[in-house]
C-alpha cells in the first residue's frame, strides 16, 4: 500500500510539471530545494559530512552555499527526469552538447566493447539518453533497483523508451561481460561506496571502498573506459566532459593493474568534483567504509 501511494504521488507530480512545462518546472525545482534544505532536511548532516571531508579547508559560509546548490542541483534533475519521456525524441538529442560523438563512435567501431562511466553528477539519466541517440546506438545500462517497484518500473520505461537497454545491477557481471564480448556499450554508474569487504583507495584523501568491476572487466575484455560527465550550464543547457582513461604503463599482476586503474578514476572524480561541486550528489555516505 505504501508503495502505491508514494507511487500516485509521483505520478501526480510528474502530470503537474507537464502541465506547467520544463521551463517552468526548472523554476520549480527552486521551491523544492529550499523545502528539502530548511524544512525536511534530508540526508544534511550526510551532506556536511561529506563537504567536512572533501574540503577541510573550506570555510563554512561556502560549504553551506555548495550544500544548498547540490540540493537544488538534484531538485532539478529530479523534475528534468520525471519529464524526460514525455520529450520528443529530437529534443533528447539535442539536450547534452559534444563534440565526441564521432570519438565514441569509433571506439565503438573497434569491437572491443566499450565501458562508459558517469557520476551522479547534474542530470546523469539525461547524458545516457541523449549521447545515444547521437550516436544511434544503445547503451546497456546498469541500474540499481529502486526500493519503489512502481517508480521503478516507471524509471526504466523512460530510461529505454528510445533505444537503450537496462540491466539490474544483481545480473550486471556476467551479463556486463557477454555485452562487452559482443561489442557492445556498457554504461554505469560508478561513483558511490563499493562494498565494505573490497578495495580501499584514498578519495579526497580519506579511504573508502570503490567498485572494481569496471577495471575488472575492461583488463578481461579489452574494453576502453571512457568517463561521460554531464555539466549543466547557467541556461539549463548541458555539455559532456568526455575523458578516456589512460590505460598504459600499468604495473604486471592482475590485482595491482585492477587497482591502478581504480586509483586513475578516482582522480578523476576528484578532479571534476572540485571543478563543479555544487553538481555533485552529496548526499550518498561515500565514506561509511
Amino acid at each position: 500500500m505504501k508503495d502505491r501511494i508514494e507511487y500516485i504521488a509521483f505520478i501526480l507530480l510528474s502530470y503537474f510539471l507537464r502541465v506547467i512545462g520544463l521551463k517552468l518546472a526548472r523554476k520549480f525545482a527552486f521551491f523544492l530545494a529550499l523545502l528539502f534544505y530548511n524544512l525536511i532536511p534530508i540526508r544534511k548532516k550526510t551532506v556536511f559530512e561529506n563537504l567536512d571531508i572533501a574540503f577541510p579547508e573550506m570555510s563554512f559560509s561556502k560549504k553551506k552555499k555548495i550544500a544548498f546548490q547540490s540540493y537544488y542541483n538534484f531538485c532539478i534533475s529530479v523534475v528534468e527526469i520525471l519529464l524526460l519521456p514525455y520529450l520528443s525524441k529530437e529534443k533528447v538529442k539535442t539536450l547534452v552538447k559534444t563534440d565526441k560523438v564521432e570519438f565514441l563512435k569509433r571506439k565503438y567501431e573497434e569491437k572491443k566493447g566499450l565501458i562508459l562511466i558517469s557520476a551522479h553528477f547534474s542530470n546523469w539519466e539525461y547524458i545516457a539518453a541523449s549521447v545515444s541517440l547521437q550516436m544511434e546506438i544503445p547503451f546497456n545500462i546498469i541500474v540499481k533497483n529502486q526500493r519503489n517497484r512502481f517508480v521503478n518500473d516507471w524509471l526504466n520505461m523512460a530510461r529505454t523508451k528510445w533505444i537503450n537497454k537496462v540491466i539490474p545491477l544483481g545480473l550486471s557481471i556476467r551479463n556486463a561481460f557477454n555485452i562487452l564480448k559482443n561489442g557492445e556499450i556498457l554504461a554505469v554508474v560508478a561513483d558511490q561506496r563499493g562494498p565494505e569487504e573490497g578495495l580501499k583507495l584514498k578519495f579526497f584523501g580519506k579511504e573508502t571502498s570503490v567498485f572494481t568491476g569496471p577495471a575488472v572487466l575492461s583488463l578481461k575484455t579489452g574494453a576502453p573506459i571512457v568517463f561521460g560527465i554531464p555539466i549543466r550550464l547557467n541556461d539549463f543547457n548541458y555539455i559532456a566532459e568526455i575523458y578516456e582513461l589512460d590505460m598504459s604503463n600499468l604495473p604486471d599482476d592482475f590485482n595491482s593493474q585492477v587497482k591502478e586503474i581504480c586509483q586513475r578514476m578516482v582522480r578523476f572524480l576528484e578532479e571534476i568534483i572540485s571543478k563543479y561541486p555544487e553538481q555533485w550528489l552529496w548526499m550518498h555516505k561515500r565514506w561509511k567504509h
